[in-house]
């Protein structure tokens, strides 16, 4: 209940102040390139449960590449305003809203497609007693993924075998001792990875 009121209370104050650099940035973003300002992608949340995750677009509108992986901040499918968005996570402040619907929690472990999530073995779905979150821990320790995935000769090998077992261990451990002072740890953290980058 506390962790709730907090998600309700934040993300309704984080949305507020932050509505004018979103209507900027999305106004950027459409002068920019052709297409949506908001994008909605599925992910898989609390009791295994798709919902729309929203994001402000940082990648060219249906571009024929179906890869879910984002390769390097200089993947072709980027956009120019999209590099930045990407690079300093201004893209995922739409987030919040997932938040005050209900779809999501401030910190928890980051939502994954249901390819991914196909790939799950039956202890490490435990993680969807939980809601997904805008951050936690294994997004601020892999917080240059799509830099490492860009190094790779086969990047969708090395996210299935390096990347998403170390993600799951990590919001595993994070899941189960989590309380509202581990969380505030966790935003601290994230605020500090951002603007030391």
């Amino acid at each position: 209940m506390i962790k709730r009121t907090f998600d309700i209370f934040f993300s309704v104050f984080f949305l507020l102040i932050t509505a004018p650099l979103i209507l900027f940035l999305g106004l950027l973003i459409v002068m920019d390139t052709r297409g949506p300002m908001f994008i909605f992608q599925e992910r898989i949340g609390k009791n295994n449960a798709p919902f729309p995750l929203i994001k402000l677009r940082s990648m060219v509108h249906q571009h024929p590449s179906n890869s879910l992986l984002t390769i390097g901040l200089r993947d072709a499918r980027i956009t120019r305003v999209g590099y930045y968005l990407r690079k300093f996570k201004l893209d995922e402040l739409p987030q919040f809203w997932n938040v005050l619907v209900g779809n999501m929690s401030i910190v928890g472990p980051r939502p994954e497609v249901k390819k991914y999530v196909d790939l799950y073995s039956n202890s490490q779905l435990e993680i969807f007693n939980y809601r997904p979150g805008i951050t936690d821990l294994a997004s601020i320790h892999f917080w240059n993924e799509s830099e490492l995935l860009s190094k790779s000769d086969d990047p969708e090998k090395f996210y299935v075998e390096e990347i998403l077992p170390k993600k799951i261990q990590m919001s595993l451990e994070y899941s189960r001792k989590s309380n509202f002072w581990t969380d505030l740890g966790v935003i601290l953290k994230t605020f500090t990875s951002i603007f030391t980058r």
